[in-house]
């Protein structure tokens, strides 16, 4: 298969950067292809602007419009273009950053913000003209892993923790993002106390990393529920009957029994069958 490595970290020397290499290495070791972005590396430009999609109205910066006119002409930047191109090659994203105020560095936000353009990644269309969303999209049958590493001890982001569960921490990565663009978001790789870990400590984390690197096609992804399962009203809101009286992000997890998950290795969307950019 082959795997799109997103890393933004800005020290070659770090914990994230020495757990990069080694995952990559394992996956590669097990016959997969990877490529990586390497953003603090590539100087990558996280602030969009006009430039970005050029040759559109120059007086009004109309975001997704200039996107979609732009990636339909062939005229985006050709950092964005290039970072097309992985896509479309990529059966799984690994998703590789430190926690910082709760989100992804600037950087990586960038990215987003820049390469999954309108027409590509969101506001796509079926062939009845609807948009597809949230289990499905632009990028969907592909994989994404969020890896991570947070200061703070892991039971401070558990269930009742003071920095909130990880899964709502993560929320808007895995279900705003990933499950928005039609991709499987994986439980994600989280490093506890990455401040504290020792030499002799990294061994154990590593192996844990490799571990979850030769599950990627087949651990079951967050069992989101898509918007066409039959869950949602028109107003898009989860129906009385299913999780009733509950609130919160935890409802739009589809906990009954026997629910197939939405994932790559489900028939309905293999590896290989993943749509083209």
């Amino acid at each position: 298969m082959n795997v799109l490595w997103l890393f933004a970290h800005p020290e070659h020397r770090s914990l994230n950067a020495a757990l990069r290499d080694d995952g990559i290495r394992a996956l590669r070791a097990a016959g997969h292809e990877v490529r990586q972005s390497d953003l603090y590396a590539m100087g990558f430009k996280a602030v969009l602007d006009a430039g970005d999609y050029a040759g559109g109205d120059a007086d009004r910066l109309l975001v997704g419009d200039a996107q979609e006119d732009a990636w339909r002409a062939g005229r985006v930047s050709p950092d964005i273009a290039a970072e097309h191109e992985k896509l479309a090659w990529a059966d799984a994203l690994v998703v590789h950053f430190p926690l910082w105020w709760f989100g992804p560095p600037a950087i990586l936000k960038g990215w987003f913000d820049r390469v999954l353009v309108q027409g590509l990644a969101s506001k796509v269309k079926d062939a009845a003209g609807r948009t597809r969303r949230y289990g499905d999209g632009g990028l969907a049958g592909r994989r994404a892993l969020v890896v991570t590493s947070v200061g703070a001890r892991e039971a401070s982001f558990g269930p009742r923790g003071i920095h909130g569960h990880v899964d709502e921490v993560l929320w808007p990565l895995h279900h705003g993002t990933f499950f928005y663009t039609g991709m499987a978001p994986l439980p994600p790789f989280v490093v506890y106390g990455a401040d504290r870990l020792t030499r002799e400590e990294y061994p154990r984390v590593a192996a844990g990393l490799a571990e979850r690197l030769r599950d990627l096609w087949t651990t079951a992804p967050l069992p989101y529920r898509p918007e066409r399962s039959g869950d949602y009203d028109e107003e898009l809101t989860l129906r009385p009957e299913l999780a009733a009286g509950e609130t919160g992000l935890t409802i739009h997890r589809d906990q009954r029994p026997g629910t197939p998950p939405t994932s790559p290795h489900n028939p309905a969307h293999p590896p290989q069958g993943r749509r083209p950019l």
